[in-house]
C-alpha cells in the first residue's frame, strides 16, 4: 500500500499503482466525472498514469488553472490533427497552452492558411472530439524520434536537445507529437471549439529563422461557455485601448519615429499630467522628494547595477562616442541613476529615510511581434521612487508603500485586486545577485507587512527580480482579465554594489536598505488598462475634458466663448463646437468622444445665464445655472 497525501492534509492508503482517476473515484462519481488531470508531488500528470509510490496528489478540474491547461494543451493536438487533415504536408512544430486557449506553429510551405479555413478546422476538431480517443504517452528513444521527424527540421531540433530517457511522444486516434504530457483522459471532453485569428511567428522567437503560421485556437467543456467567451471578445475589442486611444485623440504610433514608440497628443499629456499631478500631490504628503535623471548612461553604471549582465540582451545596443571611446546606454532602469544620486552626500541616520522620485522614461529592446499598443513597447515611463532607509524602517516604510499603492487603486476605481509576494527560485539561485542571508531578509520582510496589511496574497516562487523579491498588484479589471499594476521591491544588493552607507548612531558606516516602488507600473500600461476598464468613460477628474458647449447657432459663438471662460477660471477644462453643423451631429460626435458633458447654448440659455446639460449616455439633465454646474461638476470631480 502507498499513502496519497490530499491537499486538506488527509492522508489516504490506496494499491501500489493507484491512478489519480481511481483516487477520484473513492472519493465521489462525481468528481471523478470532472477531473481533467493530477498533479502527483507537484508535476502534472494524465490522470490514468500510475503512482507507484507515495506521493501528495491534487486532482484537477475545469475550475483550476492547470485543468485549463491540460484541457487547451490537449486541444492543441486536436488542432494539429485537424491541421494535418486538410494539409497533409505541412509541418508541426510546437502548440502550448497559453493563458486563454492555446495554438500551434506550423510551416505551410507553398500552401496559404487564413480565415476562409477556420469553419472547416473547427468541424474537423469536433468530429474528432467526439470519437473520445484516449490521448497515452510513451517513451521513444532519440534514434527512433529522430527517424519519425526526418522529414521535419523543426522537431528534429527539438529531440536534438533531448537525451534518452527524456523524450516522449502522445498518440490519440490516428495523430502522434512529440510531447511531455499533461493530457485529458480523452478526446471527448472537448465539446466546442473556436479558431480565433492567425498571427506570423518565428521559430522560436528569432527573427533570423523562418517566419511560420501561428494559428491560435480556444476549447470549451460547453457550447454555452464559448458564447459566452466569444460575446467577452466582442465587448474586450470595444474596449481595446488602441481603438479608444484613437477615437479619444489621446495618443499615435509613427513608423518613422519608430515602432514601440508611442506619440502622446495634446488630450492624452493632459491625461498624463492629471495622472501625474495626482501621484506627486500624494507623494509630497509623504516626504518623498523629487528628482530628474538623464535618458542614458555610461555602460559601466549598469555593469555596476548587474543590469547589464540580466538585461543586456532586451536593451538597445551601446552608443559609441565619436573620439573618446565612451560607451552608454539607453536607461533601462531608474534604479542606479537614484543610488548615485544618495551617494553625493554623505548622510546620518538622523537623515533616512531618503525617498526620490521620478517619473522617469526607461527603454528595453522588444522584438516588433511583442509590441502592442501601449501594453508593451520600447519606450515608457515608471512612476518610480526608491526609498534608502535603515534596517528598522524597513517594515514601516514598506507598508506605507502598501498604503500608496490601495489609495492609487481605490481612486481609480481598482477595487478588484490581489497580491502576489515574488520570491526567489530557490533551484535556481544563479539567476539573482546577493546572498542568501540578504534575501531571506528581504522575503521576511514583505511576508511579514503584507500579513500586517492583511492583504490577499499568493506566493510565486522564481518571479522576484534578480536583485530583491517584490510584491506585485494584480488586478482583474472589468472583463475578468488579471493585470500586474503595482510594485513594490526591497532590495539589499543595490546597496551594496553601489557602496552606499550612512552613519549610525555608533558613528560606523552602515548600509542602507532600498525599496524600490512604483504604483502605476508604467504609465503607458496604466493608462491601456484604465481605458479598457472603463471602456474610455474616465473618471471625471482625470477627464481631459470635461465638457463641450454646443451653441446652436453662429449667433451664440459668443455666449459660449463666455461660458467657456468662466468655466475655465474654475479650472474645469473643456472645449467649444463652433462648427456649422446640426445640434443633433454634434451631440452625436460627443457622444463618440466620451466626453462627459454637454452644454447647449440658444437664445433661451443666453438670456437666463443658463447652460442645457445633457450628460454623456444618460441624456438631459435639464438646464442650469452656469453657477450651479460649475458647483455640480466640482462635486462629482470631488473638489468640494
Amino acid at each position: 500500500m502507498i499513502n496519497i497525501t490530499l491537499p486538506d492534509g488527509s492522508v489516504k492508503q490506496y494499491p501500489q499503482k493507484v491512478t489519480p482517476l481511481e483516487v477520484a473515484k473513492s472519493i465521489s462519481e462525481g468528481l471523478a466525472r470532472n477531473v481533467l488531470s493530477a498533479l502527483v508531488n507537484d508535476k502534472q500528470t494524465e490522470i490514468t498514469t500510475p503512482i507507484t509510490e507515495n506521493a501528495t496528489l491534487q486532482l484537477l478540474t475545469w475550475n483550476d488553472d492547470l485543468g485549463k491547461k491540460a484541457f487547451w494543451h490537449s486541444s492543441a493536438h486536436l488542432l494539429a490533427q485537424a491541421i494535418l487533415q486538410f494539409y497533409p504536408n505541412a509541418k508541426l512544430t510546437i502548440g502550448p497552452a497559453i493563458e486563454k486557449g492555446f495554438y500551434y506553429d506550423v510551416d505551410f510551405g507553398e500552401d496559404s492558411f487564413g480565415e476562409k479555413d477556420f469553419e472547416k478546422i473547427e468541424k474537423a476538431m469536433l468530429e474528432n472530439a467526439k470519437k473520445k480517443a484516449e490521448f497515452k504517452l510513451y517513451s521513444v528513444s532519440k534514434a527512433e524520434a529522430l527517424e519519425e521527424y526526418k522529414n521535419n527540421e523543426y522537431k528534429t531540433e527539438l529531440i536534438s536537445n533531448l537525451e534518452d530517457g527524456d523524450i516522449t511522444f502522445c498518440v490519440h486516434d490516428n495523430f502522434t507529437d512529440l510531447c511531455r504530457g499533461g493530457h485529458l483522459p480523452n478526446t471527448g471532453f472537448v465539446k466546442a471549439a473556436k479558431i480565433l485569428n492567425v498571427a506570423g511567428a518565428y521559430w522560436r522567437g528569432d527573427e533570423k529563422n523562418k517566419m511560420l503560421t501561428r494559428v491560435y485556437g480556444i476549447t470549451f467543456p460547453k457550447q454555452k461557455d464559448l458564447t459566452e467567451y466569444l460575446e467577452l471578445l466582442e465587448e474586450a475589442k470595444k474596449r481595446d485601448h488602441r481603438k479608444l486611444g484613437k477615437e479619444l485623440g489621446l495618443f499615435a504610433f509613427s513608423e518613422k519615429v519608430g515602432q514601440g514608440l508611442p506619440l502622446w497628443l495634446p488630450k492624452g499629456a493632459a491625461l498624463r499630467r492629471k495622472l501625474e499631478n495626482f501621484l506627486l500631490k500624494q507623494q509630497q504628503k509623504l516626504g518623498y522628494e523629487m528628482v530628474i535623471t538623464p535618458h542614458i548612461g555610461q555602460k559601466e553604471l549598469y555593469v555596476t547595477s548587474g543590469h547589464y549582465a540580466k538585461y543586456g540582451a532586451d536593451s538597445f545596443q551601446p552608443i559609441q562616442t565619436p573620439n573618446e571611446g565612451e560607451e552608454f546606454l539607453l536607461k533601462p532602469m531608474n534604479c542606479p541613476h537614484h543610488c548615485e544620486i544618495y551617494k553625493t552626500s554623505q548622510w546620518s541616520y538622523r537623515d533616512l529615510p531618503k525617498r526620490y522620485a521620478e517619473f522617469g522614461t526607461v527603454y528595453r529592446y522588444e522584438q516588433s511581434g511583442e509590441l502592442h499598443g501601449l501594453t508593451r513597447v520600447r519606450g515608457f515611463t515608471q512612476d518610480d521612487a526608491h526609498i534608502f532607509c535603515t534596517s528598522d524602517q524597513l517594515l514601516e516604510e514598506f507598508k506605507k508603500v502598501i498604503d500608496l499603492v490601495l489609495f492609487v487603486f481605490e481612486s481609480l476605481g481598482f477595487d478588484n485586486y490581489s497580491a502576489q509576494i515574488s520570491l526567489r527560485d530557490p533551484n535556481n539561485k544563479e539567476k539573482y545577485i546577493g546572498t542568501d542571508e540578504n534575501w531571506e531578509k528581504a522575503e521576511n520582510a514583505i511576508i511579514t507587512a503584507a500579513k500586517e496589511k492583511n492583504l490577499p496574497t499568493v506566493v510565486e516562487h522564481g518571479e522576484a527580480a534578480f536583485y530583491g523579491p517584490k510584491l506585485d498588484f494584480m488586478v482583474k479589471d472589468a472583463l475578468g482579465r488579471q493585470w500586474q499594476l503595482g510594485t513594490i521591491q526591497v532590495d539589499y544588493n543595490l546597496p551594496e554594489r553601489f557602496e552606499l552607507s550612512y552613519i549610525g548612531p555608533d558613528n560606523q558606516a552602515h548600509r542602507p536598505v532600498m525599496i524600490h516602488r512604483a504604483p502605476f507600473g508604467s504609465m503607458e500600461r496604466f493608462i491601456a488598462i484604465l481605458l479598457e476598464n472603463t471602456a474610455g468613460n474616465l473618471p471625471l477628474w482625470l477627464t481631459p475634458d470635461v465638457f463641450t458647449i454646443l451653441p446652436i447657432s453662429e449667433k451664440y459663438v459668443e455666449f459660449g466663448e463666455k461660458v467657456l471662460n468662466l468655466l475655465a477660471e474654475q479650472e474645469i477644462n473643456g472645449l467649444i463646437d463652433n462648427r456649422n453643423e446640426k445640434t443633433g451631429k454634434k451631440i452625436r460626435d460627443a457622444e463618440v468622444k466620451k466626453i462627459p458633458y454637454m452644454l447647449i447654448v440658444g437664445e433661451k440659455e443666453e438670456e437666463n445665464g443658463t447652460v442645457s446639460v445633457r450628460k454623456h449616455g444618460e441624456g438631459d439633465l435639464g438646464e442650469m445655472k452656469i453657477e450651479e454646474f460649475i458647483q455640480f461638476v466640482k462635486k462629482e470631480m470631488k473638489l468640494i
